[in-house]
């Protein structure tokens, strides 16, 4: 059986924790935070764990992470 070949996206966007669950950082800090508060723009900045319904195709992407 071949060697399967890691999503390269997905590689960049995800890491492992030591638990085996997936970690990501949140969306909406890259730009217009002049409007955003600061509580608001320092919880964006802190990583947060992919949902339930999202592992399973997160996992089939990163074969050899797990």
């Amino acid at each position: 059986m071949p060697k399967l070949k890691t999503h390269r996206g997905a590689k960049k966007r995800f890491r492992v924790t030591g638990n085996k669950k997936v970690a990501r950082s949140k969306a909406n800090r890259r730009h217009i935070l002049t409007t955003k508060d600061s509580k608001r723009k320092r919880n964006l900045g802190r990583k947060t764990l992919v949902s339930q319904a999202d592992i399973r195709t997160v996992r089939k992407m990163l074969p050899y992470e797990f």
